[in-house]
């Protein structure tokens, strides 16, 4: 199985790591320790939710590792179309820049792949009937 990490987005961790850094400034000046250590330890499960997204190609399914152990298994014969797509839905993703997987009639999940481009060339070998949309720029 060849597994392929999540990207992981500026666009999501400099906005919430300028959001912990102000909170937590202010929580240093304020001399609130308590306070301190629930960010840091919030810091940290952030930091497992963005690094544990993953997904795996094998022979014949697309898997969909999310945190705290979830998995999704897809059958690559099933997938009707993928598309690029920049939805804000929460999702197996710690991106923006993500790609929506169309299956079944209608079902979809948002993912975002670090390399995309052998990404799709992985599913597209096991199934060439596979319709990819991308965004024009």
């Amino acid at each position: 199985m060849k597994i392929f990490p999540s990207k992981i987005g500026l666009e999501l961790v400099i906005p919430i790591g300028l959001l912990f850094l102000g909170i937590s400034y202010k929580m240093y000046l304020d001399e609130i320790w308590l306070g301190l250590v629930l960010m840091f330890l919030t810091s940290i499960f952030i930091g497992y939710l963005f690094t544990s997204m993953k997904y795996g190609i094998d022979t014949s399914d697309l898997h969909v590792y999310g945190c705290f152990g979830t998995h999704k298994k897809i059958p690559i014969k099933d997938i009707k179309k993928v598309s690029e797509s920049y939805n804000p839905i929460s999702s197996a993703a710690a991106s923006m820049d993500r790609l929506e997987i169309h299956y079944n009639k209608y079902d979809s999940v948002l993912i975002s792949p670090k390399d995309k481009k052998e990404f799709l060339t992985r599913l597209l070998k096991q199934n060439a009937k596979i319709n990819i949309i991308y965004k024009k720029k």
